[in-house]
C-alpha cells in the first residue's frame, strides 16, 4: 500500500497532505468548543482528501519524460497551488469570512516561511495555530525539497561548494535522478528529517511554555522559529513574552538556520568538518559580533551622552540588556526569522538611537545557512567571495606563491573560482530581481521606499521586516491583487531561489 501511494505523482501527495494537516486545527477548535470552526477545517480536509484521491486514481499510471526537470516544476507549482488549497478553511464564514485573495496570499506568505501578515485584526486561536502550522509545513517541505530535489542538481547553493553548473546533476548523482521518482526520494529524506524537526519544534515548545509564555504563544513560536517564519500569534510590534530565558532558547534553535550541519549529524549524516571549522557558523559569528557590538558601542556612546545620572551597578545591568537584545534581534533577522527582543524599546531608550533598520535589512538579506530553512543570499556563498577575494589579495601581495588550499576550511577545492563564480552569479541575479520587483511594484504606484521594502521582505522571506521600516509607511495589508500577485511572485523566487527558477524555465541545452 505504501508503495502504490509513493509511485502517486508529488503534487498528489502533496495535496493529500494538505487535507490530513487541516485536521490539526479542527481538533484544537473541537477543543476550544468553536464547532462552526471545527467544522469548517474537518468537512474543507475531507474534500482535499476526496479530491487527492481521485488526481491519484487518474495519474496513477503518469511518467514524466524528465525526472530531473519534473522534480523542479513539481516544486514551483506546490507554491502556485497548494496555497490556495490551504485558505479553503478561511473564507468559510465561521473562520472570519476572508476574501479569498487575502487568504491565499496570506498562506503563501506562510508556506514560503515568509511570515507576511495581510489578515489584520484579531484572528481566533485555532486560526493562528493555522497560520504558524502551515509555516512549519514550509519549513519541513523546504528541508526535503533542498536535500532531495535542489542538492542533487547542484542547486540551492550546493553549486558553490561543487564548482558545477546549476541545475545539472554532479556525475556520482546523474544515474539517481534519472530512474527516481521524486516523491520515493522526498519521502525517504521526509522520513529521516521529520522525526528531528518535530522533535526539536517540541523542546523548544517546553522550553518556552516553561519560560512563561502561554501554550498556543509558545507553540506557534517554537514552530516559526524551527521554520524561520517569523509567525506569531501576537499582534505586530509586540515584543516575546518569556523575558530572555524564552530568548535564550530561541537564540539556541535558530543555529539550525545558520548551517545544515547541526542537522545533517542529528538526521545520521557524514560530516567531515568539526561544527568549530564549519565556515558558515564562523562567518556569522563574525557578522553578528560586527553588526551587535558595533551597534552597542554606538548606543554606549549616546547613554553615555546622555549623562542619565543613574547607579553604576544599573547602568551596568540596561547596558547588558541592551547587548543581549541587539545580539538576539541581528541573530533572528541573519536567519530571516524576524523576531525582535523584548527589550528592544528599552534599548533605543537607553541609547537614543533611532532603530538600526539598514543593518537589519542587511543582515536578512545575506540570510542563513544553505540548505536550512532560511532565506536570503545564504552565508556560504558570501563566505566563497571572501575566501576568493583573500585568495586575490595574497596574489597580489605575492605574486609567485602558490594558493593556499581551502579544504582544511570546510570547503572543497571546487568552491575556489568556480564556486566563487557561481556566487557571483547568483549575487548578480539577487540584485537584479530586487531591481525588477522594486521596479514592477512602483509602476503598480507604490512609492520606491515602499516598494523597496517590501521587495526586500519578499526576496529574502523575512515577513517582520517590514515593521523595522525606518518610519517607511510598507504594509502586505490592504494591497491590490496586481500588488500581492507580484510579492507572491517575489516570495516563491526567494524561496526556490532564482536558480532553480531559471534551471525551470531555460531550455535544456542553455542549462547544459
Amino acid at each position: 500500500m505504501l508503495r502504490r501511494l509513493l509511485d502517486l505523482p508529488l503534487l498528489v501527495l502533496l495535496l493529500g497532505l494538505a487535507g490530513l494537516a487541516m485536521f490539526l486545527p479542527a481538533v484544537h477548535a473541537l477543543v476550544l468548543r468553536d464547532h462552526g470552526l471545527a467544522r469548517a477545517f474537518f468537512y474543507v480536509g475531507l474534500l482535499v482528501l476526496i479530491l487527492a484521491g481521485l488526481l491519484g486514481l487518474a495519474r496513477a499510471n503518469a511518467t514524466p519524460r524528465n525526472v530531473a526537470r519534473n522534480h523542479l516544476v513539481s516544486l514551483a507549482l506546490a507554491y502556485a497551488l497548494l496555497p490556495p488549497v490551504l485558505a479553503l478553511p478561511l473564507v468559510q464564514p465561521s473562520a472570519g469570512g476572508l476574501s479569498f485573495g487575502a487568504a491565499s496570499f496570506e498562506m503563501l506568505s506562510a508556506f514560503t516561511t515568509t511570515g507576511a501578515r495581510v489578515l489584520e485584526g484579531p484572528l481566533k486561536p485555532s486560526v493562528e495555530l493555522w497560520r504558524a502550522f502551515v509555516g512549519w509545513l514550509g519549513g519541513l517541505f523546504a528541508l526535503v525539497m533542498v536535500f532531495s530535489v535542489l542538492m542533487p542538481l547542484n542547486l540551492g547553493g550546493v553549486e558553490v561548494e561543487t564548482g558545477r553548473i546549476p541545475g545539472r546533476a554532479s556525475p556520482s548523482t546523474q544515474q539517481i535522478t534519472r530512474v527516481a521518482d521524486p516523491s520515493q526520494r522526498m519521502a525517504r529524506f521526509a522520513g529521516q528529517i521529520f522525526p528531528v524537526y518535530a522533535g526539536l519544534t517540541l523542546i523548544l515548545w517546553g522550553l518556552l511554555f516553561a519560560a512563561g509564555q502561554d501554550g498556543l504563544v509558545a507553540l506557534c513560536h517554537a514552530m516559526s522559529v524551527l521554520a524561520t517564519s517569523g509567525i506569531s500569534p501576537l499582534p505586530p510590534g509586540t515584543a516575546l513574552p518569556g523575558a530572555w530565558l524564552g530568548e535564550l532558547a530561541i537564540a539556541l534553535f535558530l543555529i539550525f538556520a545558520l548551517s545544515r550541519r547541526p542537522m545533517l549529524r542529528l538526521i545520521g549524516q557524514k560530516v567531515a568538518a568539526p561544527l568549530r571549522r564549519d565556515p558558515e557558523l564562523n562567518l556569522a559569528a563574525v557578522l553578528l559580533g560586527l553588526a551587535a557590538l558595533g551597534l552597542f558601542l554606538v548606543g554606549l556612546a549616546g547613554a553615555l551622552g546622555q549623562g542619565a545620572g543613574q547607579s553604576l551597578h544599573q547602568s551596568a545591568g540596561e547596558a547588558l540588556q541592551a547587548l543581549w537584545a541587539l545580539l538576539f534581534t541581528c541573530l533572528s533577522f541573519l536567519t530571516t526569522t524576524g523576531f525582535v527582543a523584548g527589550a528592544w524599546d528599552e534599548m533605543l531608550l537607553w541609547s537614543g538611537m533611532a532603530s538600526p533598520d539598514m543593518v537589519l535589512w542587511g543582515l536578512a538579506v545575506i540570510g542563513g545557512g544553505v540548505a536550512c530553512t532560511a532565506g536570503g543570499v545564504k552565508l556560504l556563498r558570501v563566505h566563497a567571495l571572501l575566501r576568493y577575494g583573500e585568495q586575490e589579495l595574497d596574489r597580489v601581495i605575492h605574486p609567485n606563491a602558490v594558493a593556499r588550499s581551502r579544504s582544511a576550511a570546510g570547503v572543497s577545492r571546487g568552491a575556489g573560482l568556480q564556486g566563487a563564480a557561481m556566487a557571483w552569479v547568483f549575487f548578480m541575479i539577487f540584485g537584479l530581481s530586487i531591481a525588477a520587483f522594486t521596479g514592477a511594484l512602483t509602476m503598480l504606484g507604490l512609492g520606491f521606499e515602499e516598494s523597496l521594502v517590501l521587495t526586500l521582505s519578499a526576496l529574502t522571506t523575512t515577513g517582520p521586516l517590514v515593521e523595522q521600516s525606518g518610519g517607511i509607511a510598507a504594509s502586505f495589508a490592504g494591497q491590490g491583487g496586481l500588488t500581492q500577485a507580484v510579492l507572491g511572485a517575489a516570495m516563491v523566487v526567494g524561496r526556490l531561489e532564482a536558480l532553480a527558477v531559471l534551471a525551470i524555465l531555460l531550455p535544456e541545452n542553455l542549462r547544459g
